[in-house]
């Protein structure tokens, strides 16, 4: 009997350790699934303001000079690559900052007469 004990004491140890790992693999998992949540969400917001802006006719120049102002601020040269979220997140606050979305909101404003001409576009 004591002989037995040696090698399932050894099996037993090993499966612990293996379920150790799983856990670990599970935690990193569910951490990726999170980040990846997060960008989806972010992706979403960003795509649903270059739908507002595509409504409002913006031309593709100020479109073109919002993306550069983004890959420029995310790409410096001491980062290295930006990561997708950075990115994103920059674009996001780019796009917040066009006038055009700003004027646009001002004019639905219930009671609010918008002084700022639809037609100037300023980003």
């Amino acid at each position: 009997m004591e002989e037995m004990k040696g090698p399932l004491l050894g099996e037993l140890q090993q499966k612990m350790e293996e379920t150790e790992l799983l856990k670990m693999e599970l935690q990193m998992l569910e951490t990726e699934r999170v980040r990846l949540s997060l960008v989806e969400e972010k992706l979403l917001d960003v795509l649903q303001l270059l739908q507002q802006l595509r409504d409002l006719n913006i031309s593709k120049r100020a479109l073109g000079k919002i993306i550069l102002n983004t890959l420029e601020s995310c790409c410096d040269p001491q980062h290295g690559k930006p990561h997708i979220f950075e990115v994103l997140d920059t674009l996001y606050h780019e796009l917040t900052a066009c006038e055009l979305i700003h004027s646009k909101s001002l004019e639905t404003t219930p009671g609010h007469q918008s002084l700022v001409n639809p037609l100037v576009i300023s980003c």
